[in-house]
């Protein structure tokens, strides 16, 4: 079976992802509708018609000239990778801004199809496409698709094949007239000299030597030839220069593709107005863009969704904690073995269960994510917050790593590529890890439902990602005040029309996060569980149990069951974990932790999740009511409410976990930036927690 690898590159919204989805009848693609979703290269592979389709979802990119990351990581691939050819996704709605790429695209001289998409969208706003006018106009194969309705798909893979086995096509660009008599001048003379470069015509490698193509000249520069090329290349670019303002070829070609494109765009593009009224989202944004009345709906539109977090996710959360509970019991009753029953009951269930207790949460969270994304609602607040994000030294493109931040760490580090400066970017690295992440989640459910009512606990939860949404903006601040100093860049960024979101899509993001969610409760959690329950329950002291084991004997009912939470208390300290949180305890001790929650902390540093399992083992053992089946029962009973406050607050800043800290160690740039950001994250956290716990004990009484 042959096997056909496509780069599949266009600008930020165009519908790459969902067009390979599409495609390949699966979701494994990252859909959004904002710029910087894709940051790295996604592949995807599928069969049509005896061939094997391999496809490269690079990142949108505006330019080929790799001033952010995203760009980089497009440039690189196009320029270094083996692929059989380019397919560019145009946005039907937009011809002239996409041709931009498309113009530098075709530049590269590899095999190439354009494929129109959102052909439908263009109908609907009264846009018709000549496209044989404009396959003739760029010299290459031309598709008009809505990948959203799979209109044109099977054209297309067929169009693909076709390109793929068939040679290349060459591109019919003209320049301007300055720039095309000089091409011809290098031409005439590359032709008289018989040279010959790969698969290029002479005509393109001219361009390729005026344009100043890194490429090519590395390839031909120690060629005899160059030596007589020089002087023409030099008295070409400087016939070239007296037609423009500036001696500057990129700027020069820029302004060039500019032209290109608005000429091609008004000789194929007709736009017919359907209505003078105002568009669904020219309406929709009169609202939401409102200079008084944004950021006001943004936040009641944040709050509505933790609100629903912890009130729709409450019932289900019942269910599932009877059910872990009763399965202890039948599980337990079928164990003889008391540190086997021990292990299953309080290790894997005290601590997997646990974790489980929360999916319903995650659940709804993701799904308010995931429909923030694909609506187009996310890249208006991140236009609207621009300002607001200036006057704490952060650029309005921001927004997206740290809103994505709240689904999980790990994307949010990758999407800040997409800001081009590299202190804007390190500073947005650097407070990330204050938006709380889905795997807090369970977290601050647990502490709020322990502490607080029902009726107010959903308020609290919105008020504590807030909290360390605000506290992430100061820190920023402090940055750029400090430490990264220097301007920032200005905003631009896509505004792509509102879509309704694709049930398919939305039920994706839903099934591929929860599914994660359980598979590290399956695996990492249940590892971590059983590790626990372990340093929890040895060295075993045989001594002090025999010693209390007789005064137990000796007891009435009401001093047994004291005797035996003293003696469990008493092994647990004397145990390998007790010594672990004994030790970090005179840290924590000032924030008000005892040696557990300073081992549960401390355990969070692999994985935020298994801060509640932790939890879960810990607070199961040495509790014998046996009415109290609920671990916020058994936090209610041990905690009081400054130092639960004082645990989230810390929970809420502390360093991510350890696969978070790995990626930002990757996208910061070094070791050193994460060892900057653990100090920096433990101080934070240290110091805000520190004066939590105080004032409110100073309020509680």
């Amino acid at each position: 079976m042959q096997k056909i690898k496509i780069a599949l590159v266009g600008q930020p919204n165009v519908g790459k992802s969902m067009l390979i989805n599409a495609l390949s009848g699966t979701n494994k693609g990252k859909v959004g509708n904002y710029s910087g979703v894709t940051v790295d290269t996604l592949k995807i592979c599928f069969t049509y018609n005896c061939y094997e389709f391999e496809i490269y979802d690079l990142p949108g990119t505006y330019s080929l000239n790799a001033y952010s990351k995203e760009e980089q990581v497009t440039k690189e691939f196009l320029q270094k990778e083996e692929y059989d050819v380019i397919v560019n996704v145009v946005d039907s709605t937009n011809m002239q801004r996409n041709l931009l790429l498309t113009l530098e695209l075709l530049e590269l001289n590899k095999k190439m199809l354009v494929t129109l998409n959102m052909i439908d969208e263009a109908k609907k706003d009264g846009i018709s496409i000549d496209l044989t006018q404009l396959k003739k106009l760029l010299g290459v194969e031309v598709v008009a698709i809505s990948a959203k309705e799979k209109e044109g798909l099977e054209e297309l893979l067929k169009k693909i094949v076709d390109v793929v086995k068939n040679k290349r096509t060459l591109s019919k660009i003209i320049y301007s007239d300055a720039i095309e008599e000089e091409i011809d001048k290098i031409e005439h003379f590359l032709n008289e000299k018989n040279f010959s470069y790969k698969d290029l015509t002479n005509r393109e490698v001219a361009i390729a030597l005026l344009f100043e193509n890194e490429e090519v000249y590395k390839a031909i520069h120690e060629d005899p030839i160059m030596i007589e090329l020089y002087p023409i290349l030099s008295d070409a670019l400087e016939h070239i220069y007296t037609h423009h303002e500036t001696k500057d070829i990129k700027e020069i070609i820029a302004s060039e593709h500019a032209a290109i494109a608005s000429g091609i765009a008004k000789e194929v593009v007709n736009s017919k107005a359907i209505s003078k009224s105002l568009t669904l989202t020219q309406k929709i944004d009169k609202v939401l863009l409102n200079k008084y009345l944004g950021i006001p709906i943004f936040l009641f539109f944040m709050w509505l969704l933790f609100k629903a977090t912890f009130e729709l996710g409450a019932l289900p959360m019942e269910y599932i904690d009877e059910f872990i509970s009763w399965l202890g019991d039948v599980i337990g009753s079928f164990l003889k073995d008391e540190e086997l029953r021990s292990l299953v009951v309080d290790g894997i269930l005290g601590g997997v269960g646990a974790v489980l207790l929360f999916l319903p949460n995650i659940v709804i969270l993701y799904f308010g994510i995931a429909l923030l994304e694909t609506t187009g609602y996310m890249s208006r607040v991140a236009f609207l917050l621009d300002g607001f994000f200036h006057k704490f030294g952060l650029h309005g493109k921001s927004f997206i790593p740290l809103v994505t931040g709240f689904g999980c760490s790990v994307p949010a580090y990758m999407a800040a590529r997409t800001l081009k400066s590299p202190k804007d970017r390190l500073i947005t690295l650097f407070i990330i890890g204050f938006m709380s992440c889905g795997a807090r989640l369970p977290i601050y459910v647990l502490f709020t439902g322990a502490f607080f009512s029902q009726e107010v606990a959903g308020n609290v939860l919105f008020l504590i990602y807030i909290t360390g949404a605000l506290i992430g903006l100061l820190m920023a601040k402090l940055l750029r005040v400090f430490v990264f100093r220097g301007e920032d860049d200005p905003f631009v960024m896509e505004m792509p029309k509102y879509r309704l979101p694709s049930l398919r899509l939305l039920w994706y993001s839903i099934y591929s996060n929860a599914s994660e969610y359980l598979k590290k409760a399956g695996t990492f959690i249940l590892a971590a569980s059983m590790l626990v329950w372990f340093a929890s329950n040895y060295p075993k002291n045989k001594a002090l149990e025999q010693s209390f084991e007789q005064k137990i004997a000796k007891a009435s009912k009401e001093q047994k069951e004291k005797l035996e939470i003293k003696l469990k208390k008493a092994l647990l300290e004397q145990s390998y974990l007790g010594k672990i949180g004994k030790a970090s305890e005179p840290f924590f001790a000032p924030l008000g932790f005892d040696w557990k929650l300073s081992v549960a902390l401390e355990a969070g540093l692999s994985a935020k999740e298994v801060v509640v399992s932790t939890l879960g083992v810990l607070y199961s053992i040495g509790e014998v009511d046996e009415t109290s089946t609920s671990l916020k029962e058994r936090l209610k009973k041990h905690l009081t409410l400054p130092t639960a406050l004082s645990f989230i607050a810390f929970v809420m800043l502390y360093l991510p976990c350890f696969a978070a800290s790995s990626v930002f160690t990757r996208e910061a740039g070094g070791v050193k930036y994460l060892v900057y950001l653990f100090l920096f994250t433990t101080a934070v956290a240290w110091i805000f927690s520190f004066f939590i716990y105080h004032l409110s004990s100073l309020v509680v009484g």
